[in-house]
């Protein structure tokens, strides 16, 4: 399953001002070692093999502003440099400088004025397992079967719940004065409502006692806790896999709800 998490860029520089070409950018776009909001850790030597592969193909990772996989005009860029350091995942982007490409250009400008601070990256989980740090159940991520494109944010995923109930109430007033929406659109609403059940009772199962003690769950492509040796029995870890498991439903509502809005 694909996500994408997002955190604070710590972006080092942007434009001439800075030493670098016009267009240009570096930015740290993943920490390793902290503990996210989702409980996820990022563990050094996790893009190792993605980044070998990007290398292989000899194609540039994209830069595309704010997951928006559908308008053309968000692939605002290159990365022309990614690599592991001590901290995290560096990389160093080029963003089209053409006039026409105006989102580019309106994005750049964001970068250099440091009005957006955020980056996000789309990813698969390629090895995980839970861990203990000072007494909480993590998330270590230490190796991604895929990264599919890095870029510039307003804001995280878990910011996004106003924007979808916005667009939500504007399709419906739409529908109702005889507006007919295209099937794509129907399918990925369908998708999303989806995601947002997945949400909601996970969200439940955390905060409610006696629900989260029914049953062991853990988040499509994670693996069972290993510290639990009846896996019909919830371990220690169950909360942590519900929190889990509600926050990775909710990046997938995040990504439905950015690459799939309706026209």
């Amino acid at each position: 399953m694909m996500l994408i998490k997002t955190a604070p860029a710590r972006i080092k520089a942007a434009g001439t001002d800075d030493g670098l070409a016009d267009g240009e950018f570096e930015a740290l776009v993943s920490v390793f070692g902290n503990v996210d909001s989702y409980g996820d850790v990022v563990m050094p030597g996790a893009f190792d093999d993605v980044l070998s592969e990007w290398s292989a193909k000899g194609d540039p990772i994209p830069v595309i502003w704010s997951h928006n996989w559908y308008d053309p005009f968000a692939h605002i860029g290159t990365v022309l440099e990614a690599k592991e350091t001590d901290v995290g995942l560096w990389v160093k982007g080029l963003v089209d400088q053409d006039p026409e490409a105006r989102t580019a250009a309106q994005v750049y400008r964001l970068l250099k004025g440091r009005r957006v601070t955020q980056f996000s990256f789309a990813y698969e989980i390629g090895e995980a397992s839970w861990a203990e740090r000072d007494g909480q159940d993590v998330y270590e991520l230490r190796k991604f079967s895929g990264l599919h494109e890095v870029g510039p944010c307003l804001v995280g995923a878990n910011q996004d719940t106003d924007l979808l109930s916005a667009k939500a109430r504007l399709l419906a007033a739409g529908v109702k004065e005889g507006r007919v929406l295209a099937q794509a659109h129907v399918d990925r609403l369908k998708e999303a409502h989806g995601a947002l059940g997945e949400v909601i009772a996970a969200a439940e199962k955390t905060t409610d006692p006696k629900r989260s003690g029914s049953t062991a769950t853990r988040t499509a492509g994670q693996p069972a806790d290993p510290t639990n040796d009846n896996p019909a029995v919830p371990g220690k870890s169950s909360a942590a896999s519900d929190r889990s498991r509600s926050a990775q439903a909710a990046a997938r509502l995040q990504l439905l709800t950015l690459t799939g809005d309706a026209q």
